[in-house]
């Protein structure tokens, strides 16, 4: 079997030690060390500042409450297409600040005005509360964007990673379903598309490789609370009707949640969808937060991402 990149070797036995450091005093794994862990992890290894030409924090309003969003532009004077990203972290971790070096590389690499989402998190806002906010998201990011006075085209993709990519999916067959907005490319990255957890490589890569079975299935218990069907709320389970956003699904060779991006992918295609996979053999799940160990790959995507997002529909 082919091995992980040696550049994340030490980083891998690191946290293997780091874990069994962890049980044998006795902590408990919480919400707040998920979130601390995923922060400290990214703030580590996406070191290297990019320039935007302009950041602000905005509020999309909604019946309920408004949602925070914070803007990239890459260049004000232009009029420039619209991405939305929704940061991964199993649906408990992440943030806007946590994924801003992420969004602001995403910005440049598609030429795209990229509004970065501050969803809800499990456990105190459980499933479907993060979808709701995402949704309301992307009725509302064209809107807002008019009335900050941005100038911007009318075409809005999506973008996600891990939770988030499960966020973006769902988005996707929302809006194939009359929502008020229309998506037309969609950026999966190593994303979590099957809550029920059926796929083979989530037990061949179930340990050893930073994300792992036991804690995906603690992610999901905390977002599910009562008695939701989780194989309807999942992605690679959903119908798949005409017109469906062009896709690009990107995983990991050692992510126990590649085989269901693989599977999306492919049933997209069997659907007549414009759907392109492509694997990163020796990553691991989330390796954009670990830029610094694994540069090349990091650039590879954001180049792969940046034209795939860049191409206008059906060209």
């Amino acid at each position: 079997m082919q091995s992980p990149s040696p550049a994340l070797t030490p980083f891998l036995e690191q946290i293997r030690k780091a874990g069994e450091a962890f049980r044998q005093n006795g902590s408990q794994p919480t919400f707040a060390n998920a979130r601390e862990g995923l922060a400290t992890l990214t703030r580590s290894f996406v070191t290297q500042p990019l320039p935007m030409a302009r950041v602000m924090d905005a509020l999309i309003p909604g019946p309920q409450w408004d949602v925070p969003v914070r803007i990239y532009h890459p260049d004000p004077e232009q009029s420039l297409p619209v991405l939305l990203f929704i940061h991964g972290g199993g649906h408990m971790a992440g943030s806007i600040a946590v994924y801003d070096g992420i969004a602001r590389r995403l910005a440049k690499a598609s030429s795209r005005i990229t509004l970065s989402v501050e969803y809800r998190r499990a456990p105190e806002c459980p499933y479907p509360s993060g979808l709701a906010d995402v949704t309301q998201a992307a009725e509302g990011a064209l809107n807002l964007l008019e009335k900050l006075g941005m100038l911007h085209e009318k075409r809005l993709a999506i973008a996600g990673d891990s939770g988030g990519g499960a966020l973006a999916a769902s988005l996707s067959h929302r809006a194939d379903h009359g929502a008020g907005f229309s998506i037309e490319k969609q950026v999966l990255i190593y994303p979590s598309l099957d809550y029920t957890l059926s796929q083979p490589s989530v037990e061949s890569l179930a340990k050893g490789y930073l994300l792992e079975k036991e804690k995906i299935l603690w992610y999901f218990d905390h977002y599910f609370q009562g008695r939701e069907n989780r194989k309807t709320a999942s992605p690679l389970f959903m119908e798949v009707t005409h017109p469906f956003p062009e896709t690009l699904v990107v995983t990991a060779g050692f992510c126990p949640l590649k085989d269901e991006g693989k599977a999306y992918a492919e049933r997209l295609k069997q659907a007549g969808i414009s759907a392109m996979h492509e694997e990163f053999g020796e990553m691991i799940h989330a390796f954009l937060n670990l830029e610094d160990l694994v540069p090349e790959d990091c650039e590879r995507f954001y180049n792969l991402a940046g034209k795939f997002l860049q191409k206008k529909t059906h060209e």
